[in-house]
């Protein structure tokens, strides 16, 4: 099966309330409805990062995040993807909040997953990372994931 590196942005747009954004309100309902039919075609793995950024915040919605991936494989933290993650920040111009970003991309590319899945556009899903990315991978002839977004894991069959 495909494999799957779940960011961050997932289980808390799962455990969100409702947005009264409708952008928002669209990802969310997006969020789950991949989660509900699509998931089990894939094979999903987290890092302890995302268990740390999700149990941060309001303790509630913490612990129903938590629960969420709780079955989940947790991929370890290795210095290869310390280096990576460094080098992401350094070559993508990620800005300091950015920096769990830069790791969340370094166990993807590291554990040589098929997708990185997440809604983080500003830093992640994005055509100007992704260009960058391949640039870069290009010329290492590392392995790299496929940035996506639920909207863009959607089989066409359930379309």
């Amino acid at each position: 099966m495909p494999t799957v590196y779940v960011e961050t942005t997932i289980p808390s747009y799962l455990a969100a309330r409702p947005s009264r954004d409708f952008i928002v309100l669209g990802h969310q309902e997006m969020t789950q409805a991949w989660w509900d039919v699509e998931r089990v075609h894939y094979d999903l793995y987290i890092s302890q990062l995302v268990l740390d950024e999700i149990g941060a915040g309001n303790p509630e919605l913490a612990t129903v995040r938590t629960a969420l991936v709780q079955d989940l494989p947790i991929l370890d933290l290795t210095h290869e993807i310390e280096l990576l993650a460094l080098e992401y920040i350094r070559e993508l111009i990620f800005p300091q909040k950015a920096t769990t970003d830069a790791y969340h991309l370094a166990f993807a590319v590291e554990y040589e997953l098929d997708y990185l899945l997440t809604w983080n556009c500003a830093h992640l899903a994005n055509g100007f990372t992704r260009l960058k990315l391949q640039k870069l991978h290009i010329s290492r002839g590392k392995h790299l994931p496929v940035i996506v977004t639920p909207e863009e894991l959607i089989s066409s069959f359930n379309l």
